[in-house]
């Protein structure tokens, strides 16, 4: 298995580590009868801990489907570089830091250094795989 494949699993796993963090969060806030309950009824919003896992995981899902695209993209036209190495290392402990500057509250570090690493990662691997 190449390195980009390997990454790519270990994003998988990130994100249910996602999903799980927030779905419990968001339960913890909510309750459980809510959590199985229809949901038609209207809830406040979220706050604290809750809030910021939630809106880390929507951010988690609004890049992975570029970066798991590239990723197999770059595995299936075989332009595996040091480029796309240094793209999915980027792009993974990035995302691994925006978790937990959002979980932490440093919301300046989470937008400024977490999220521009992952996204430049990104860059990197689309430039691979153009190059």
């Amino acid at each position: 298995m190449t390195t980009e494949l390997k990454f790519l699993a270990a994003s998988v796993i990130l994100g249910l580590v996602h999903l799980v963090a927030a779905s419990h969060l968001i339960s913890f806030q909510y309750g459980y009868r809510w959590t199985a309950s229809s949901r038609d009824e209207p809830v406040p919003p979220l706050r604290g801990l809750a809030n910021r896992v939630d809106q880390a995981t929507i951010n988690f899902l609004e890049t992975f489907a570029f970066f798991a695209a590239l990723v197999l993209a770059i595995c299936l036209t075989h332009r595996q570089s040091s480029l796309s190495v240094w793209g999915v290392n980027l792009y993974l402990w990035g995302r691994c830091g925006y978790l937990l500057a959002a979980t932490l509250g440093y919301g300046l570090l989470r937008s400024l250094l977490c999220w521009n690493t992952a996204f430049t990662g990104i860059v990197f691997l689309l430039v691979a795989l153009l190059a």
